[in-house]
């Protein structure tokens, strides 16, 4: 769509995705369609045994729940537009779509940032003070903690997203993305856009940068708690517990978020938790009590 007056108010946008790309969209249909139903089946399947099995009423299985639940919330906001994009010639979205997918994309993309140190702290505590874990990591620790993750990455949405949909947009209104994407927004914008970049670096550092270090330093003192264990047992008792051209720039930049968008939140559940033994147990328990009810 076409706004050729910057302060006429935009009524959607054209998202490119692959269009200049054919014979990729043809072969990504399929295969990121397959991938969102194994995404839902996987976390699917986590989250009706971490809820049904008693068993796994721990910490642990508490945030692997609500990763799972996070994983198909984040897929969900933007693989159907994708897949839309792909199946039709005209790719159109609204204003008020693209805000709305732009939210839960920000919003789920920095939970899911602050859940996983949240997970490593979880990790630590287990590992190197055991003795502590029941008493630190009770229901009115980790509940707290898990809620916190899902506030925090609400109100960077809440801040991000306005102000990136604020801005006045001028000429052909074209994403050269799949989806919604701030960034590729951005570039659309006819005014200044240092104060979104600015918050933009705050919301990175905070949401991305201080998580990341958060876990890097709570695997060093696991690491570190690990190799002091002398027995070759000991070892593996902690280790059983650790879960965790320009054209051709932007076609990278564009599969690059498509892996992290569809292909993190498929390996997710395998990664951490459908090689666990706890859990196999549980998926085996919950398929025969299905097959042969008492």
């Amino acid at each position: 769509m076409v706004s050729s007056n910057q302060t006429s108010p935009v009524l959607g946008f054209l998202l490119l995705g692959l269009s200049a790309h054919p014979k990729l969209e043809k072969t990504f249909v399929v295969l990121i369609l397959l991938m969102y139903l194994v995404i839902l089946l996987g976390n699917g399947v986590l989250i009706l045994v971490t809820i049904l099995d008693s068993r796994l009423d721990t910490p642990m299985y508490f945030f692997l729940g609500n990763l799972s639940f996070l994983d198909i919330c984040y897929t969900t906001s933007s693989v159907p537009l994708i897949l839309n994009s792909f199946l039709t010639p005209r790719k159109t979205i609204s204003f008020s779509a693209c805000a709305v997918q732009m939210f839960l994309s920000l919003a789920m993309g920095a939970t899911e940032c602050v859940l996983l140190s949240m997970m490593a702290f979880d990790r630590y505590v287990a590992i190197c003070n055991p003795l502590r874990y029941p008493e630190v990591m009770n229901k009115a620790t980790y509940v707290p903690m898990a809620a916190g993750s899902w506030v925090a990455g609400s109100l960077t949405a809440m801040v991000q997203t306005p102000l990136a949909l604020r801005l006045p947009f001028c000429g052909d209104n074209i994403i050269n993305h799949f989806t919604c994407e701030i960034l590729a927004v951005l570039k659309l914008a006819c005014a200044d856009t240092s104060v979104n970049v600015i918050s933009m670096g705050v919301a990175n550092v905070i949401f991305l940068g201080v998580p990341v270090l958060f876990i890097s330093f709570s695997y060093v003192f696991i690491i570190a708690t690990i190799l002091r264990i002398p027995s070759a047992e000991g070892r593996k008792k902690p280790k059983s517990k650790d879960p965790l051209g320009a054209d051709k720039q932007d076609l990278a930049d564009k599969l690059i978020s498509l892996f992290y968008g569809v292909v993190t939140p498929m390996l997710n559940p395998i990664i951490y938790s459908l090689r666990n033994k706890d859990v196999k147990a549980a998926v085996r328990n919950l398929v025969f009590q299905k097959r042969f009810p008492h």
